[in-house]
């Protein structure tokens, strides 16, 4: 009769074992099955509401003179104010009055702040705007006119702000949203003893490994899933043109996503082994929560600030959000986005480094904390 026991699983069979039990433990936990399917319903919804939004756009508001107002008449789509002057007209373009107005090319010299007041081409009128032209109006016009701005904007404000806003929500969401489970599940297996089972079967370091590996791969999924869906829902709703400048970021941001996301994943699963009681997560996981909190907020509150974009882009915990930004305003050279993917994976490799130790010095420590350098140390 053979006697002799099974062999053990190897380092890699032991990951994937765990890489599965962590995927289909999420798979069927009512609580993330529900989230994930409102975080798609509101990403559906809101690329159904923007393209609502683009198609139905509001009446833009025009000032004219009596010289240009036949130029507007029986237009649609246009609200329109009537000026005595130019240089009326300017005021109310300047005080957000109007979006744009028509005036005579002979007024122009009337008017202050205007960088060439020589009447341009070959009409008989100019269209004044503040940051922009609307294009509501220029799109009616049977020839388009010459456009001069008031205010002329350095960088687009909106812009990047919201692509700020997108790419960092969707960063933080999935960073502080997974790293908390992690650290939960971590903490649960310790307070029913689990662990002890576990570890008697497979090395610390790929019960670990399988940790990161399995919230890894719900996260991606869970962002391409999102891309799919902002894909889909612009192309069906006509917003064609605003999927243009997103096409190399967003290829970036999924690898500055996915170094990051491993990075944070091996933090928040060493900060839940320090701990046995799940009242003392906040405890451990609070320093990493401000590692991604701060970095996002003052990527979105310094979008305009070249300089702390910059810096910013090349910090390892805001690089997912800056370096994408940077690229889809044009405002980075093609080496930078390597040499800050570069910076993220030589800090990802130490993070994972140090979160190895630290979660084999603590993993079977029950009872009180485990003090950073002691679980170092005891590794």
């Amino acid at each position: 009769m053979n006697t002799s026991r099974p062999a053990a699983p190897s380092t890699a069979q032991s990951v994937w074992l765990v890489t599965e039990r962590e995927i289909g433990s999420r798979l069927r936990s009512k609580a993330f099955v529900i989230s994930t399917v409102i975080l798609f319903a509101v990403a559906l919804a809101a690329v159904v509401w923007g393209g609502f939004a683009a198609g139905n756009p509001a009446a833009t508001k025009v000032a004219v003179t009596p010289e240009t107002a036949s130029v507007v008449s029986g237009l649609t789509g246009l609200e329109v104010t009537d000026a005595v002057s130019a240089a009326e007209a300017a005021d109310l373009v300047r005080d957000g009055t109007v979006e744009a107005a028509l005036v005579p090319n002979e007024q122009l010299r009337q008017i202050d702040g205007l960088t060439d007041p020589t009447a341009p081409g070959p009409f008989d009128y100019t269209v004044l705007g503040g940051t922009d032209a609307p294009s509501g109006l220029l799109s009616q016009l049977s020839q388009r006119p010459a456009v001069q701005l008031l205010d002329p904007p350095s960088t687009d404000f909106l812009v990047r702000y919201f692509v700020a806003l997108g790419f960092g929500v969707v960063f933080l969401l999935a960073a502080s949203t997974f790293g908390g489970t992690i650290a939960q599940s971590v903490v649960e297996e310790k307070q029913t003893r689990v662990v002890e089972v576990l570890i008697s079967a497979i090395p610390v370091r790929a019960l670990l490994a399988g940790k990161v590996l399995g919230n890894t791969i719900l996260a991606m999924a869970q962002i391409l899933a999102l891309a799919a869906i902002a894909i889909v829902g612009l192309t069906v709703t006509g917003q064609d043109l605003v999927l243009t400048g997103l096409g190399g970021p967003l290829v970036w941001f999924a690898l500055f996503f996915l170094l990051g996301f491993v990075l944070l994943a091996s933090l928040f699963a060493a900060a839940g082994a320090m701990v046995s009681r799940q009242e003392d997560i906040g405890s451990t996981t609070a320093p990493l929560t401000m590692l991604v909190m701060l970095p996002y907020f003052l990527v979105v509150f310094f979008n305009d600030n070249a300089l702390v974009l910059t810096i910013m882009s090349y910090v390892p915990f805001s690089a997912p959000v800056a370096m994408p930004l940077r690229l889809y305003l044009g405002e980075a050279a093609w080496w930078e986005p390597v040499l800050s993917l570069v910076v993220l994976a030589l800090t990802c490799v130490a993070a994972i480094w140090v979160g190895a130790r630290i979660y084999s010095g603590s993993l079977l420590r029950m009872g009180a904390r485990v003090r950073l350098l002691e679980a170092l140390s005891r590794s």
